[in-house]
């Protein structure tokens, strides 16, 4: 990375993390130059691209400050009050607004007319190969041929679900708890699906291979990292493990590594990565890390499935406009930036909310998933807790939080009662006060 690009990374951290206050004055271009080890006119170039995003603003013989933003202080305020661990949504105070403005007119002058046809089913091509080089990052290594850009990870599981698969099989085997949305959308459509428990701790690998070799199973659905609800991860050995198993028993598994890109760990290989015969679809979302209104993902696909999937996907319907965007935004290294950035900021988060659980939970009222990346973390209760007491006496106190019982399958008994909690929109400052009314509220004595 280009070192006035780090200074400027820097800088807008301490300005998010309120080290730099609004209206204060930053440090004069000598000092920095100073404090970052670089020329004046590497601090120069920062501070320019920093007002050029509306960060910061310079005054004539006096110097540069950061902006003032009270203009939003009533709404802000409001926001405060309520302390938000419902949401999945990125925190809006660190969208891209300017960096991806600036790629989506890159994107419209190179590009031009081209941005205006209907568009290869696949996505646009130039893409599929930035993607093909993004994702071998992460272990994940694939022919662009072999890659669909696809609208949201949702389209792409909804596809999957609906078409025919070689092993001729038709029942998908999910985890329960699970993608609620995923869920809903099977038990609506009548696809034969069943569940399979997953904790905290993991997966039983021996019934998942019982279910596997006795089941007419067509794919196993699993978030592999950063699951929802629990938050966690699967170990190197469940992950080969799984792998191995798809193998043996000629079972798809359908990997929704929605969350990649928001961890902080390094080396963590996908279930993908791990698989020699070609069974494991990996699907990936960048809703988490950029706009989710971009609708934007990512399908790799087995060479067996290829022909049957873009059957059934059967026309382009992701705005090239967008992926024209995005590939400019990976081609310049602003993805990468704003990844790094996200993912300290949710990384703190997540350290405040276990800090602050290891302060109120003593008496080990609650469980929680133990997890130092992503967004989510269970919070799982005693059975006597009256979930929907909770919810009412929890909200009077101005906290949101989502009850486990919509991450089940309907016909599913044996749940957990938890919480999931996530932190994308949770202020800092607030997650203490969040945590503790919930541990107090889950202790009121059952009337």
């Amino acid at each position: 990375m280009k070192k006035y690009l780090s200074i400027l990374s820097d800088i807008e951290q301490k300005i998010m993390e309120g080290q730099y206050r609004s209206g204060q004055k930053l440090p004069s271009v000598r000092i920095a130059a100073k404090q970052y080890g670089c020329s004046i006119s590497t601090i120069l170039h920062a501070y320019t691209e920093l007002e050029k995003r509306h960060a910061i603003y310079s005054v004539s013989q006096s110097g540069y400050y950061v902006v003032d933003k009270s203009g939003d202080a009533a709404k802000d305020k409001k926001d405060r009050k309520i302390i938000d661990f419902a949401s999945v949504l990125p925190d809006i105070n660190v969208f891209p607004y300017v960096d991806f403005q600036h790629c989506l007119n890159k994107a419209i002058d190179q590009y031009k007319q081209h941005l205006f046809t209907y568009g290869d089913p696949k996505g646009l091509e130039s893409l599929r190969y930035t993607l093909a080089s993004h994702l071998a990052g992460d272990q994940v290594i694939a022919d662009p041929r072999r890659i669909i850009v696809t609208s949201g990870a949702q389209q792409a599981l909804e596809i999957l679900a609906r078409m025919p698969f070689p092993n001729g099989n038709s029942e998908i085997l999910v985890e329960q708890p699970g993608y609620d949305m995923y869920l809903r959308y099977l038990e609506y459509e009548g696809i034969p699906v069943s569940g399979i428990r997953r904790t905290a701790t993991g997966i039983d690998l021996r019934e998942l291979e019982e279910r596997f070799k006795t089941g007419k199973i067509k794919f196993f659905y699993t978030m592999s990292r950063f699951h929802n609800p629990l938050g966690t991860s699967y170990t190197v050995t469940e992950r080969k493990a799984i792998a191995n198993l798809a193998s043996k028993y000629d079972v798809y598994i359908v990997e929704d590594d929605y969350m990649a890109d928001l961890g902080i760990e390094q080396g963590f290989d996908p279930i993908y990565a791990y698989n020699r015969t070609s069974h494991v679809v990996y699907v990936k979302s960048f809703s988490k890390i950029i706009f989710p209104g971009l609708r934007l993902g990512a399908a790799v696909l087995p060479e067996k499935l290829l022909d049957t999937y873009l059957a059934n996907k059967r026309y382009a319907d992701s705005s090239l406009l967008s992926q024209a965007a995005l590939e400019v935004y990976m081609k310049n290294g602003m993805y990468e930036r704003h990844k790094r950035k996200i993912c300290s900021q949710y990384s703190a988060r997540i350290s405040a909310l276990n800090a602050a659980v290891e302060r109120y939970n003593q008496a080990g009222l609650i469980e929680t998933s133990h997890v130092s990346s992503g967004i989510y973390v269970q919070f799982k209760l005693p059975q006597t807790v009256n979930l929907e007491r909770l919810i009412a006496r929890l909200d009077a106190r101005h906290v949101h939080v989502i009850p486990g019982k919509k991450f089940y399958l309907t016909s599913y008994l044996e749940r957990e009662k938890f919480l999931r909690i996530s932190i994308s929109q949770a202020h800092p400052e607030q997650i203490d006060e969040g945590v503790r009314a919930i541990i107090e509220e889950a202790g009121r004595p059952v009337h």
